[in-house]
């Protein structure tokens, strides 16, 4: 590859638009991502989106409603019209339906794309949706050229890119770049030199959540070297934030999402392929004990309970544990809001021991009756 293509990796709820060569890559599970395509100018971008929308209105590129948009707003205005432009649709499998009920998630991505591109005339002439795999995306936005890489959870746990690694770190905005985090307004896109590439992803055991007999026997421990990968899960945006924030500094630990409830935590896993999940137990919608015996069923990984009903003792430690959490934290023992000092010297020490743990899937006789 020519040293003046950038690279970039799209994290979920990001897009990015360039006049400039990019190789934009990014992993989807029920996730889509829409690449749009001018033919005569050779540009293009991409996005990815998690949900279809958001029940609260909310602008956030999680969301694929406001996602779509906001791309065409940017086509427009670079190109001055959306005439010619053309798509290609990819994702919206069907990775991790028995974790949860009703409509799939990605069908509806899938219809939300579809639908926003045919009410402003832009012809899909592509498409890589659905079936039970994850996907790799490699896209060219010099030449409208996708490559596309099918993935089970084995190398959908593989590591993410780092913002220094998308080439997001410092130097001068280039014009004609912009990206945009998962909540709020579009920024200017940090060029710089071409990223490094992705390290190998971590072996897993071969696995598709597509049906219960083929979930992943168990996780697999973090290798020495690699960053652990962190969900955090709980329904208080301020828990959430603080826990982030005593993890960020740690040079071998990153917080790669944040969840408020059991349901967009379900999406996160194979987007984000965590190593450990940080769970609460009293949520809205599932409680996190309810979802530890899930994760434990289909997605087995390192979970370590946080929560103020667990108490040392207590009936939610105990079930818990014989569920399968690695650690159970009683939430108050931290002080999370007399600073972040006690958080790191309980948290941090917890979450590298279960980043070695090799958590071994249970059945659902295993954790029914407990």
């Amino acid at each position: 590859m020519s040293a003046d293509i950038g690279k970039v990796f799209l994290l979920p709820g990001e897009y990015f638009i360039s006049k400039q060569p990019h190789l934009i890559s990014t992993l989807l599970g029920s996730c889509v991502a829409v690449c749009l395509y001018h033919p005569q100018l050779k540009f293009g971008g991409m996005n990815h989106f998690m949900l279809p929308s958001s029940p609260t209105k909310e602008r956030s590129g999680k969301y694929g409603d406001y996602a779509c948009g906001v791309l065409l707003q940017f086509m427009e205005r670079t190109v001055g019209t959306l005439s010619g432009l053309q798509a290609i649709v990819s994702g919206g499998a069907n990775v991790i339906n028995n974790i949860s009920t009703g409509v799939q998630i990605g069908q509806r991505n899938i219809e939300v794309a579809r639908e926003i591109l045919k009410k402003h005339n832009i012809p899909i002439i592509r498409e890589n949706t659905g079936g039970t795999l994850g996907l790799k995306l490699h896209y060219q936005n010099w030449d409208n050229n996708l490559v596309v890489e099918k993935m089970d959870r084995n190398t959908m746990s593989g590591s993410l890119l780092s913002r220094e690694e998308t080439g997001r770190g410092g130097g001068s905005p280039a014009p004609g770049h912009f990206s945009v985090p998962a909540a709020g307004v579009p920024k200017p896109f940090t060029g710089g030199a071409p990223s490094r590439p992705a390290p190998p992803p971590v072996p897993r055991p071969s696995a598709s959540s597509a049906a219960a007999q083929a979930a992943p026997s168990a996780s697999t421990p973090v290798r020495a070297g690699e960053r652990i990968k962190v969900l955090v899960v709980d329904d208080s945006s301020i828990v959430r934030n603080l826990i982030s924030k005593a993890l960020e500094g740690e040079p071998d630990i990153r917080v790669v999402g944040a969840a408020k409830d059991a349901y967009e935590a379900r999406e996160m896993l194979l987007e984000l392929g965590p190593d450990v999940v940080t769970l609460d137990i009293v949520m809205p919608k599932m409680d996190g004990v309810t979802f530890l015996k899930k994760l434990m069923v289909y997605f087995p990984v390192p979970v370590i309970i946080c929560s103020t009903i667990a108490k040392a003792g207590s009936a939610a430690e105990l079930r818990s544990d014989k569920i399968g959490a690695v650690d159970v934290i009683d939430k108050e023992s931290l002080n999370l809001y007399h600073g972040l000092d006690t958080v790191k010297k309980i948290l941090i020490p917890k979450i590298r021991s279960a980043a070695k743990t090799r958590v071994v899937k249970r059945s659902k006789e295993d954790v029914a009756g407990i």
